[in-house]
Order: C-alpha cells, then structure tokens, then sequence
C-alpha cells in the first residue's frame, strides 16, 4: 500500500493555496492531482490538522459476541462440522459465511487437519494387481 504524502509537503501546499493561489496552479507546481490539493484544503479547513486520515483498520470479528456459545459448543461435541454449527448460529439470528466462521474457529485455535487411521482402506492405486496375489504354480 502507498504512504501518504509527507506533512513538509502537506504543509507547503496548503500554505500556497491560503496564499492565493488556485488549487490547479498549486497541484501544477507541485506535481500533484488537482483534487490531491483539494482534499487536503478541505481536510485543513474541517479539522484543522495537516496530518492525513487512518487508512485502513480493523475489522471487529463478527463473532465476537456469539464466542462463548460457539466454545462450548465445540467443547460439548468436538466433531461438529462448520455447516451444522453456521446452522446453529443462524438459528439462533446470525448469519455468516462459512469462510468467516472457519477464520473464527481458526483464530481460536481450535481447528485441527484428521490423522489418518492405519486402518482405513488404502486407495485402488496402493494395491498390488490382482494377479499378484494369486498362486502362482510350481513349474518342478
């Protein structure tokens, strides 16, 4: 992302508009959009402060009110699947996507990737043909 313009330049810009100038002729010398002097000129007369506005933020996570209910929710039945627990919520007046509810559950801590169980059935592709595992005949 880009930074704003330093306060030297800010400064400077607005001093010449104060002083007479049109906002075209400033943004001209100084190598600026016309709107760029126009903004701040409006900025300064507003609030009084040269200094830029916050860019960005941050977001409040939309689930910050349900948490508690959502914990104990996962603490009761671990194996709940995100689509039954966006379920549960809407239920309750809560609409969230189920991206937004896995970023929650995942800040929390409490996603986890399934071990694989030794005794789940290995793919077709694992196993030997099916010709191999025939007798084969003793040519003696």
């Amino acid at each position: 992302m880009a930074r704003p313009y330093s306060l030297d330049l800010r400064v400077r810009v607005i001093a010449a508009v104060d002083g007479g100038q049109s906002c075209r002729s400033v943004a001209e010398a100084f190598d600026l959009s016309s709107s760029c002097v126009v903004k701040w000129t409006q900025r300064v007369r507003a609030t009084g402060s040269f200094a830029p506005g916050k860019t960005g933020g941050h977001r409040r996570p939309l689930l910050a009110d349900q948490r508690d209910f959502i914990l104990s929710r996962l603490t009761a039945e671990p194996h709940l699947t995100l689509e039954r627990l966006r379920a549960e919520l809407a239920e309750r007046g809560v609409t969230i996507s189920h991206g937004a509810l896995w970023n929650f559950v995942h800040r929390q801590g409490l996603s986890f990737k399934k071990k694989r169980s030794a005794n789940r059935a290995r793919s077709a592709g694992c196993r030997p043909p099916p010709d191999a595992l025939e007798e084969v005949p003793n040519p003696d």
